[in-house]
């Protein structure tokens, strides 16, 4: 199940609006067209953001998500006529043969067990062409990212148009070993409402992920930094063999 703030409807249609800034995805554009992709599967595709960004460069995009909400409103935005949407995980899609896969903004650690994990790139692996690449980001673990996710950190205050105002923060809920969990509140202006949305992630290290991209019967050619995020996130560029 996807959490309230992809699924919930209220929630999606403020999503883009509150996080604006997706400069982010310019460094996996210019991955994608690195490994010479003209096909790609975008797992996690949320509100569709980089799907249309991709496909807006002449790009063949599939993208897939289990939130519906968000995928409704990738499916509204300009451009999204030209991506394929399909609502669901890695493990529900049709046969694909696609150049790369990626999972941007950290998709990579909403899989919690390592049963999901491995069930998710081995779906993955076989959506891949022979050569084929899956391009992913997640958090370094000894960064300790959580230790910012609190009011101090993450309050903002947003005019959306035609929303209102929506005050947003973020509470830390706990540190269970590598999962963290933390929770999201919204308030609404325009009625008062308070709508909050629980997460948990796993942080994982290197060597699990090394060794899960193994099993599931990828080569690691690349774990790069990102960017706008220098030894806080590893980019990792796997092939399949």
């Amino acid at each position: 199940m996807a959490d309230a703030i992809f699924d919930d409807e209220r929630l999606a249609q403020v999503y883009d609006p509150l996080d604006p800034d997706r400069s982010d995805l310019d460094f996996y554009a210019a991955l994608v067209e690195e490994l010479g992709a003209r096909t790609v599967l975008d797992v996690g595709c949320g509100t569709g953001t980089f799907a249309c960004l991709l496909a807006g460069r002449g790009l063949d995009v599939t993208g897939v998500d289990p939130a519906g909400a968000s995928l409704e409103v990738a499916r509204a935005k300009p451009g999204a006529d030209r991506v394929r949407w399909a609502h669901g995980d890695a493990t529900t899609l049709p046969p694909l043969q696609v150049d790369v896969a990626t999972m941007t903004a950290n998709v990579a650690q909403v899989f919690l067990t390592d049963d999901d994990w491995l069930a998710t790139l081995r779906a993955v692996h076989d959506a891949l062409r022979p050569g084929g690449h899956l391009v992913f980001e997640t958090r370094v673990p000894e960064q300790r990212a959580w230790e910012r996710w609190d009011r101090a950190h993450t309050h903002s205050r947003t005019d959306v148009p035609g929303v209102g105002g929506v005050e947003t923060w973020c509470d830390l809920l706990g540190v269970d070993g590598d999962l963290v969990s933390f929770r999201w509140s919204f308030a609404f202006d325009a009625d008062g409402a308070v709508l909050t949305s629980d997460s948990t992630l796993r942080f994982r290290h290197r060597t699990e992920l090394d060794s899960s991209l193994t099993e599931a019967g990828f080569v690691v050619d690349d774990v790069r930094d990102a960017p706008d995020r220098p030894g806080r996130e590893w980019v990792y560029v796997a092939r399949r063999a």
